[in-house]
């Protein structure tokens, strides 16, 4: 069996192999690889490598490929939200336009499924009225249980485009932190070498957080903090390898402290700001009421 299929827009300079995945049939690269040599998959009746870039209005062609069930990979189920979450991730959306929203994602939700967690935003947001002929597209990540500014494509060229700000340092995000302790400056950088492992290789990564004393009390104080770099929970990790540990951290914390019984994390994305073509954009968002009425409790102010 033969069957056509015609690149659209949102696929335009996306690997060939990517676009099988993304379109045909979640099967393994060497299982597309193989086909391709074989000359059953084509694009334009021509043999392209995996990596072609493809273009609008491509035709791809498949020839009698059968996917047995061993080749195929399993794919991840979709999280189907309910109409109550559905009106509430509405309400939490601070800018809606053509290309991207920006909302504030509250804590306990993931950006993305994942094997711990079935329900994320972008299988949410894909069913609000904002996506209306429009699918979400995660430019950047922001732990499960931080809360703030969350920025989402809506097409694949503002997700290649935001991807590049943030990959090139141009998309600037500000965070506030309430933290065990108080810090010796008032303002200062840390810089540490991070490490992190894939499977049995070990990868070490430079972070670069810059940080801000708002105000402070014998016990806690409260950061903005301007992470230059963008490495998994670097915020958390260099903070609590200071020693000032970001209250309620269940994972990176200082687990004898009698003053960390908070259960949620004090970590909030509070500003983001870009320019996209000598347009700028600046967003923020309200922390959370249990963030600010532990703030008020402990006489902490931001401003």
């Amino acid at each position: 069996m033969i069957k056509n299929y015609f690149v659209k827009i949102d696929f335009i300079n996306s690997r060939l192999d990517r676009w099988f995945k993304k379109n045909v049939c979640q099967i393994p690269q060497s299982f597309i690889e193989k086909n391709i040599r074989k000359g059953k998959i084509r694009v334009n009746n021509k043999k392209k490598k995996s990596s072609y870039k493809l273009q609008i209005k491509d035709k791809i062609t498949i020839h009698n490929i059968n996917f047995s069930k061993k080749e195929k990979l399993n794919r991840k189920k979709k999280y189907i939200p309910s109409k109550k979450e559905l009106s509430f991730s509405s309400s939490l959306i601070i800018e809606d336009n053509i290309n991207f929203v920006v909302l504030n994602k509250p804590a306990g939700i993931a950006v993305q499924s994942g094997t711990k967690s079935k329900k994320n935003i972008l299988d949410i947001l894909v069913s609000t009225k904002e996506f209306t002929n429009a699918k979400p597209y995660a430019v950047h990540r922001i732990d499960k249980e931080t809360t703030g500014v969350l920025l989402v494509a809506k097409n694949r060229k503002y997700a290649q485009l935001l991807t590049s700000l943030f990959r090139i340092r141009k998309i600037h995000k500000i965070y506030l932190g309430i933290v065990l302790g108080e810090l010796k400056e008032r303002r200062g950088t840390y810089v540490d070498d991070l490490i992190y492992y894939e499977g049995n290789k070990k990868i070490t990564s430079r972070a670069i957080t810059h940080y801000n004393v708002l105000d402070t009390n014998n016990n806690y104080s409260l950061l903005k903090l301007n992470p230059e770099t963008g490495r998994k929970h670097q915020l958390r990790r260099q903070l609590l390898s200071h020693g000032h540990p970001i209250l309620g951290d269940s994972k990176y914390r200082i687990s004898s402290d009698r003053l960390n019984k908070k259960k949620t994390l004090m970590l909030h994305a509070y500003k983001i700001n870009f320019s996209i073509a000598e347009t700028k954009y600046n967003f923020s968002a309200e922390p959370p009421l249990e963030f600010k009425n532990f703030l008020k409790e402990k006489y902490l102010k931001i401003y």
